[in-house]
């Protein structure tokens, strides 16, 4: 479910930069004293479909209080007790709609594909119509904020803006601009930005009708807008003073909105710093960029990238918005920013005059590596700034994203990153690259691809939300990912395929991370040997993890997934593999799943996971859901809130009389269950034939203190 984006970053060459003077330093003080204004600026909305049909489940309108209430904070929309120690340590607090006090109407929960509650966070948001509000409550300080939120697109797609006034305290009003530009993708696969579209592809097989339409007669008729999705977008204010704990923000949809209904998600807030200072740097303003934006920086970055280079100096790019529309190729160079609140690289998607060696169509804003065929790059280390893009459809073979191509021995640290197609897409090989505490949101595809042979590096502390594709992955095509950790990174609300997985490779880990409420074709955890990839070899440790609101609902199979799972399509996965420690928590269906294509169920196997100290806090159906042949074992897997037989074992589907062709070991300690019984009784074991192919699902209660 990742794109497959290969070949060499574009490369381009500036004019010879200008000698630095003493302007630099001048240039500097001025742009730290700039005031808060600098915040994110709005960008635009997308297109207004019928809304009737993507709203969700109505709850009922919350009530409204004539005081502030109490703020309630969460993480993943769970009490911050639940995850404690997993996840990514951020400086935002997330206070959810639905705990807010309104005058709206709570949309959800639902967890069904298509609708505007499963895109939530925590599957519930609060919608108002114009004139209404919602109102929070600051549970700390906080001088800026980020709203997530959704508006209607255009009728015939392209999207619309619409204002959303935020006050404190009932005064000092600002007007947030929304957009719908970024959001509302239709159809199948790679998608399209038009609600009127007939089907991309007519030769494939839909669930919609079970059947392939171009050879249904008569063709189906399919409901259009076809498959809405990604209907959520978020921006970011600086609110221009601080404000205490108590005070009051609320958000209103105005009386004179254009907007039939805005959709408020969540609220995070926090305390930003001052702008960092870089007096002994080479200062972008100091060779040609233009902090206002109204003219393209690229060539001046470029000038100020080569000064660096030869005087051995750091990059400073002080706070402003800087036009960037092509690539900036950096290789031996440190580039700050004064912070991702302040400085903002923002550019638009480039049409080609002829398509790129590598298939791209398109160029657009991005920091790339030189690519590996041609040695990649080192010793690039890139923080401090916000990368905006303008990418508003999924073309697979464009080079369109945040950060790309090959870089060793770097590091890219508290970038913030949104409207790009990939956040960070690295083509290796290439190894010893660090990636921390960056916030990637609002992907066309996903946040982050290891990609081909990428070896020794970290991924850590990051913060993800609203992919379109794999949150987090590492994708062994061509040649293994080897040695990588995914460590202590929080994955919300991906709409298509997982919060992170790991396609192939040797000795990985995916350890301590949050991952909540993944949407369709995918789940929290996926381990696939699929999309070509070398295969699992050594060791895979996934470790100390928490993912809730997962299991989903598969719409091809028309099955439920676990919230982690396991899938053998190209091969056998026979790594050493062990699963200690995570805790899934609130599951759809199941929480683990191991499974193979019907197609190919009897010649691939998953011969031996073990999973130890697991707690599982709710299922709507089972715990262990088997549908492929091997084995796997299990201690101390404790389990309460069992909506079905705690193991659904059909093997490979041959039900042949010595029992199933996958096998469960009983290590001892395994507890709990359901209404069934224990989950793992004795009768089972080892291969006990369980298989309910499509069992009924029972809602879990909310997830609480084991």
């Amino acid at each position: 479910m990742s794109p497959s984006l290969t070949g060499a970053a574009e490369r381009r060459s500036g004019r010879p930069p200008r000698r630095a003077t003493a302007a630099v330093a001048a240039l500097t003080a001025v742009t730290a004293g700039l005031s808060l204004a600098f915040g994110g600026a709005a960008l635009a909305d997308t297109r207004d479909t019928a809304a009737g049909a993507t709203t969700g489940t109505i709850a009922g309108p919350a009530d409204a209080r004539g005081k502030a209430a109490a703020p309630v904070v969460t993480r993943a929309a769970l009490d911050p007790s639940l995850v404690a120690g997993r996840g990514a340590d951020v400086a935002f607090v997330e206070q959810e709609a639905e705990n807010a006090v309104t005058n709206g109407t709570t949309i959800g929960p639902d967890r069904a594909a298509y609708t505007l509650a499963a895109e939530a966070s925590g599957r519930k948001a609060v919608k108002l119509a114009p004139g209404q509000y919602v109102e929070f409550t600051l549970p700390k300080a906080a001088n800026a904020i980020t709203v997530r939120y959704s508006i209607p697109d255009a009728p015939g797609g392209g999207g619309i803006t619409a204002p959303l006034d935020v006050t404190v305290n009932g005064r000092a009003r600002k007007t947030m601009t929304l957009t719908s530009q970024y959001a509302w993708l239709y159809n199948q696969y790679p998608f399209t930005n038009d609600p009127e579209a007939g089907l991309l592809h007519p030769d494939w097989w839909i669930t919609e009708c079970a059947c392939v339409p171009s050879a249904t007669t008569p063709p189906p008729t399919i409901t259009k807008p076809f498959r809405p999705m990604h209907f959520y977008d978020e921006q970011r204010l600086l609110l221009g003073r601080t404000y205490r704990p108590g005070d009051t923000i609320r958000l209103t949809a105005p009386a004179r909105s254009d907007a039939a209904w805005t959709v408020v998600d969540l609220l995070d807030s926090e305390l930003v710093g001052p702008p960092r200072v870089r007096l002994a740097a080479a200062n972008v303003l100091a060779f040609g960029a233009d902090p206002t934006g109204r003219r393209d920086s690229a060539d001046a970055f470029d000038r100020t990238i080569a000064f660096a280079q030869r005087k051995r100096l750091k990059v400073y790019i002080p706070p402003g918005t800087y036009q960037v529309n092509r690539h900036i190729i950096v290789d031996d160079v440190t580039i700050e920013g004064a912070g991702n609140w302040y400085t903002i690289i923002k550019g638009r998607e480039v049409a080609l005059d002829t398509p790129a060696p590598d298939g791209s169509v398109h160029t657009g804003v991005g920091f790339y590596g030189r690519s590996a065929e041609d040695g990649g790059s080192r010793n690039v280390h890139l923080s401090g700034f916000a990368i905006e893009g303008d990418v508003r459809e999924r073309i697979d073979t464009d080079q369109v994203n945040g950060v790309g191509g090959a870089m060793s021995d770097s590091t890219v640290d508290g970038l913030h990153i949104r409207h790009t197609k990939v956040g960070m897409w690295f083509d290796g090989p290439m190894t010893n690259l660090k990636i921390t505490n960056n916030i990637v949101v609002d992907q066309i595809a996903d946040a982050l691809n290891f990609h081909t042979g990428v070896t020794n590096s970290v991924v850590s502390g990051n913060f993800v939300r609203n992919t379109g594709d794999d949150g987090l992955a590492m994708w062994s095509e061509k040649s293994a990912n080897t040695g990588n950790t995914f460590d202590r990174n929080t994955v919300q609300t991906p709409t298509l395929a997982n919060g992170i997985a790991v396609y192939g490779g040797t000795d990985n880990t995916v350890s301590n991370n949050l991952i909540a409420d993944p949407v369709r074709e995918g789940s929290a955890v996926h381990v696939g040997s699929r999309f070509g990839a070398e295969p699992f070899t050594g060791y895979l440790r996934i470790e100390g993890n928490t993912t809730v609101r997962a299991g989903t609902f598969e719409l091809n199979w028309r099955i439920g997934l676990g919230a982690v799972w396991f899938y053998a399509l190209d091969r056998d996965i026979e790594a050493d593999i062990r699963v200690t420690g995570d805790h899934y928590l609130d599951n759809t269906y199941n929480a683990i799943m191991l499974v193979s294509d019907y197609g190919v169920k009897d010649l691939y196997s998953i011969p031996d996971v073990r999973f130890k100290d697991i707690r599982v806090d709710g299922t709507g159906t089972s715990v262990v859901s088997a549908r492929v042949k091997g084995s796997a074992s299990f201690e101390n897997v404790d389990a309460r809130n069992v909506g079905a037989v705690g193991v659904n074992n059909c093997g490979s589907f041959n039900f042949p009389p010595t029992g199933s062709e996958f096998s469960l070991t009983d290590l001892g300690g395994n507890d709990g269950g359901g209404a069934a019984g224990p989950w793992l009784a004795p009768w089972m074991l080892p291969n006990t034939i369980t298989c309910d192919d499509r069992p009924p699902v029972v809602a879990p209660p909310a997830p609480s203190p084991w």
